[in-house]
């Protein structure tokens, strides 16, 4: 099995709701997500993936410069639920994709990976 990995950052800002301490305060971060990618067999070039496609494609998802609190109404936007929520769009585009890690700072950091034969979304769906 191959596991690939590519790495990107996106500063943003939030607070987390509910929360007693500093972070309940408006404040930013320099998020460093990583995507991990899993397959079995390379291509005819001995590629499982193209790193820049999934650097492209991870890009594309993430909310730059953005109040992840309004991009997200509806979660709190904690690492855990920003790791969870980023791996479920990152998996609809490449679903070979296995886990995502999100660093909130260089000590701090949440990966995500669904559990055997949980879905992604926790739904019934069949991501």
């Amino acid at each position: 099995m191959y596991t690939l990995t590519v790495r990107e950052h996106f500063d943003a800002a939030h607070n987390l709701v509910g929360y007693q301490g500093k972070c309940a305060r408006v404040h930013g971060h320099r998020w460093i997500v990583e995507v991990e990618v899993a397959g079995e067999r390379t291509d005819a070039i001995g590629m499982v993936h193209d790193f820049r496609r999934l650097r492209e494609i991870l890009r594309s998802i993430l909310p730059d410069h953005a109040d992840l609190n309004a991009v997200y109404p509806d979660m709190n936007p904690t690492a855990e639920n920003l790791a969870r929520v980023l791996y479920e769009q990152m998996q609809a585009r490449v679903p070979e994709t296995v886990a995502l890690t999100v660093w909130e700072s260089p000590e701090c950091s949440c990966r995500y990976e669904p559990s055997p034969g949980e879905s992604a979304c926790g739904g019934g769906c069949r991501c």
